[in-house]
């Protein structure tokens, strides 16, 4: 059995900038490119450290299906951090990225310096819903490209890069990094992170300073905010995007951004 050192890690790529660190964690199907729009402003506030979770883009896809569960993804992001040697950072997940960073934050709430998610139905939808979503939606899904390939997720609108809404350069790139994306890992992680991922009951546990970016034009995700407004003191920006909202308005999802943690994380 491997040694933890042996073991697979997340692929990283770190930019310099001024400021703390910062944690980005993209969505599903997404890769290191996702963030291409805003890394450039992120700069000016902080230090970003993008992950490409398992099996997506160049991370490896563990055989071990307990290395996909939320939990071991909040014991990978802690590894992250010690190895980077720093006792706090800023944590900014999307979609799936944002249910991860913010149980990230409610189990280490004391390496979090303040987090920003964007649209995330996965961590504010009820525990029970959401599973049979994942057992009667996205195992399916994984069964299928395990029977016939990625390329049948490829035109699918689970698939970022077919977001018409994001810049016509970064949905190259994306389309350009999904032929990295493994089989292997995408059904381990439909079937093994995907249900596991709300945090709807622990909302009022949320202690660290937290920032919505809302893309007010996914209407279902509109629906959740209410529940997203549990978390105490939240604050909420709306921006006229979707659920891909920071690569689909960068300027403003930037500024935004750049704004707050400028106010809670000097």
């Amino acid at each position: 059995m491997p040694s933890v050192t042996d073991a697979p890690t997340l692929h990283t790529v770190v930019h310099e900038g001024h400021g703390p660190v910062a944690l980005l964690v993209h969505g599903a199907l997404g890769s290191r490119s996702y963030w291409a729009g805003n890394i450039a402003a992120l700069t000016e506030v902080c230090q970003p450290v993008v992950v490409e979770l398992w099996g997506h883009g160049r991370s490896p896809s563990p055989a071990d299906p307990a290395r996909y569960h939320p939990d071991a993804y909040v014991e990978e992001f802690e590894r992250l951090r010690a190895s980077l040697g720093v006792e706090r950072w800023v944590t900014i997940g999307q979609s799936m990225g944002a249910a991860l960073t913010l149980r990230y934050g409610l189990e280490r709430p004391e390496r979090v310096i303040a987090q920003v998610i964007t649209n995330s139905s996965s961590a504010f939808s009820g525990a029970d819903g959401w599973m049979e979503r994942n057992r009667s939606i996205v195992s399916p899904m994984a069964a299928q490209i395990e029977a016939e390939g990625m390329e049948v997720l490829r035109d699918h609108w689970v698939n970022p890069a077919t977001s018409r809404r994001i810049p016509a350069e970064i949905r190259a790139l994306l389309h350009a990094e999904f032929d990295e994306h493994t089989v292997a890992g995408i059904a381990a992680s439909f079937r093994h992170t995907n249900g596991h991922l709300p945090v709807r009951h622990r909302l009022a546990e949320v202690s660290r300073p937290t920032l919505l970016t809302l893309g007010t034009l996914e209407e279902n995700f509109v629906a959740l905010v209410p529940v997203a407004r549990r978390i105490p003191g939240l604050e909420v920006v709306e921006l006229a995007g979707g659920h891909p909202v920071n690569a689909q308005v960068p300027a403003e999802w930037n500024a935004a951004v750049c704004e707050y943690l400028r106010r809670v994380a000097p």
